[in-house]
C-alpha cells in the first residue's frame, strides 16, 4: 500500500489528500499520483511543508500544468481558497520522454506545454464520484502515450531509484552500483541524466524522511536510537543534515508535529 504521508513533514495539516498507485504500464513511469483538494474560508490558509522526494513531479492544477524538480531543502506551500491538484511523483524512465534536463529544475518549477493532459484531468476532476481514479486513468493514458514504452536503459533507471530508496534500500552509492552491476561513476551519470541529483543526495533525501516519520509516530523514541535506525553515524550528524535540510532541529520538529 502506498504511504499516505511519507514526505509529508505535517499530515495533521493536510487538506483533503489522496495518494493513488500508478497501475499497469503506467507503473513503470510513475510512482504513485498525488491528489490534494482543499475548500478554505475566505481569508484562511492552509501552509503545507513537505521534504520531497529526490524525483521530478509532472502536476496539473485548474490553471495549467508544471513540472518541478528535485530539492535540496524542504518546502511548503500556502493553499488559500478553493482547488485541487493532481501531481505524478515521476520513475526516472518517464523524464527522457518529457524533454526536460532534471538538473536544471533543482529546487525549481517551470510551465509545461500539455493542453490534451490539462483538459483531460480537468474534465475528470468536474466529475463528481471516483474523479480521483478517473483523472488517474486520463493521466496514466497521456504518460503511456508520451513516453512510449520503457526499453532497457528505462528500466535500468527505476533499478537505480529502487536500489537506492526502495525496501532494504543501500546504504552508500558504491553499495548500489555493486548491486546494479555497474560502476559508481555510471551510477552518478545516470541519477545526474534522470533525476538531477546524485545518489548520496537522494540516500541522504530518504534517511530524513525516515527520521521524520520515526520522530512522528514514537514522541518518545531517543534521537541516537533515530540516528542509528536511519543510518547515521551518531545523532550530531542527523541533528545538522536535519537542520540544513529541514530547517529546524530533529526535538523541535517532534514538538511541532504532535508527537
Amino acid at each position: 500500500m502506498v504511504d499516505p504521508t511519507r514526505g509529508v513533514l505535517y499530515p495533521a495539516r493536510l487538506p483533503e489528500f489522496h495518494r493513488l498507485p500508478a497501475t499497469g504500464s503506467a507503473a513503470d513511469l510513475v510512482a504513485w499520483f498525488w491528489i490534494p483538494e482543499w475548500d478554505l474560508a475566505p481569508g484562511r490558509s492552509s501552509r503545507q511543508h513537505v521534504a520531497g522526494y529526490p524525483a521530478l513531479n509532472l502536476v496539473v492544477e485548474a490553471e495549467g500544468v508544471a513540472i518541478s524538480g528535485p530539492t535540496t531543502r524542504a518546502s511548503h506551500r500556502d493553499l488559500r481558497g478553493r482547488g485541487w491538484a493532481v501531481g505524478a511523483l515521476l520513475r526516472p524512465a518517464a523524464v527522457p520522454g518529457l524533454g526536460v534536463e532534471p538538473h536544471t529544475l533543482i529546487d525549481a518549477e517551470a510551465p509545461f506545454a500539455a493542453p490534451d493532459l490539462h483538459a483531460a484531468v480537468s474534465a475528470a476532476m468536474t466529475r463528481g464520484d471516483e474523479r480521483r481514479e478517473r483523472a488517474v486513468e486520463a493521466f496514466s493514458a497521456w504518460l503511456e502515450r508520451r513516453v512510449g514504452p520503457v526499453g532497457p536503459a528505462g528500466r535500468q533507471a527505476n533499478a537505480l531509484s529502487d536500489v537506492l530508496l526502495g525496501a532494504g534500500a543501500a546504504s552508500t552509492p558504491e553499495e548500489a552500483a555493486a548491486r546494479l552491476a555497474v560502476s559508481v561513476r555510471t551510477l552518478q551519470r545516470l541519477a545526474h541524466r534522470t533525476v538531477g541529483v546524485s545518489p548520496g543526495a537522494m540516500i541522504r533525501r530518504r534517511r530524513l524522511q525516515d527520521a521524520a516519520e520515526m520522530l512522528r509516530r514514537d514522541p518518545g523514541v531517543d534521537l541516537a536510537t533515530v540516528a542509528a535506525g536511519v543510518g547515521y553515524a551518531d545523532h550530531a550528524h542527523l541533528t545538522r543534515d536535519f537542520r540544513a535540510v529541514l530547517g529546524t532541529a530533529p526535538r523541535v520538529y517532534r514538538a511541532e508535529a504532535g508527537g
